[in-house]
């Protein structure tokens, strides 16, 4: 027992430490530091508001609201994964000089990138606050989308960086698999506006899920019903199981190859 609270600790220590370093390393000799991420999808939001109501003109009521809704949840997903595939190449001469638990890595990166998320959720407040938005009591579920889209992202984190160590065509392969599911998911336009077929499809997109919950609780004040909360956990979890048993099967390995 006593054992295991020391490891404990000191991964702990550890994981908070890589957190620390990275937060200190993306905003080192940035005028504005921790602004960007209010900002980055503020301005996102506002040129694709621009773009696709004035060209497209999709008619969705406080159209930028759902637009950054989806940006932000994606943007979790997306850094998380992609944050996670490269971190266990990335940590190369310290997996060599030390022995830690290399799982460490991907959840550093996937907890970076849930704290980025955090500081995001200002700029959601925001355009709230803009459109007199006034929030439900739905809002209280907020740490459970998140909880979700975290355990979804650091499964799914755990698989590409146990992936791109021996195959490192992965890591150039997920950019392009990342667009393509951005644009497959419904974050800058209605879900209604698809044919039957793709409705099809997208019931097996997790993203689509995740967002949706998102807006239900955020601009709709929709509470998400047993089946959305059992669908959203199920991804997740599903994720993670085969995240993991890829990751601790592979892990000894990653010494020889990065």
């Amino acid at each position: 027992m006593t054992a295991a609270k020391s490891r404990f600790s000191r991964d702990w220590f550890i994981l908070t430490s890589l957190v620390s370093k990275d937060f200190k390393l993306k905003y080192r000799r940035s005028v504005l530091g921790v602004l960007w991420s209010v900002l980055n999808p503020l301005l996102m939001m506002v040129v694709l508001t621009a773009v696709f109501s004035t060209f497209f003109k999709f008619q969705i009521e406080n159209f930028p609201l759902y637009l950054i809704l989806g940006q932000t949840l994606w943007g979790l997903m997306a850094d998380a994964t992609s944050g996670a595939m490269s971190s266990i190449i990335d940590s190369a001469p310290l997996i060599k000089k030390i022995r830690i638990n290399k799982m460490l890595f991907p959840l550093e990166k996937a907890s970076f990138a849930a704290l980025n998320f955090v500081i995001s959720l200002i700029a959601v407040a925001a355009v709230m606050v803009f459109f007199r938005i006034v929030p439900t009591v739905n809002i209280v579920l907020l740490p459970v989308i998140v909880v979700y889209v975290f355990v979804f992202s650091l499964g799914l984190g755990l698989l590409l960086a146990a992936l791109s160590v021996f195959f490192r065509d992965v890591m150039h392969l997920w950019s392009v698999a990342l667009t393509a599911w951005m644009y497959a998911t419904p974050i800058i336009y209605p879900v209604d506006i698809l044919p039957g077929w793709m409705m099809t499809v997208m019931q097996f997109n997790p993203m689509y899920y995740y967002v949706t919950y998102f807006r239900d609780i955020m601009l709709w004040g929709v509470t998400p019903g047993l089946i959305d909360n059992l669908i959203c956990a199920g991804f997740a979890l599903a994720s993670l199981a085969i995240g993991y048993a890829v990751f601790k099967k592979q892990q000894k390995k990653f010494i020889l190859y990065v």
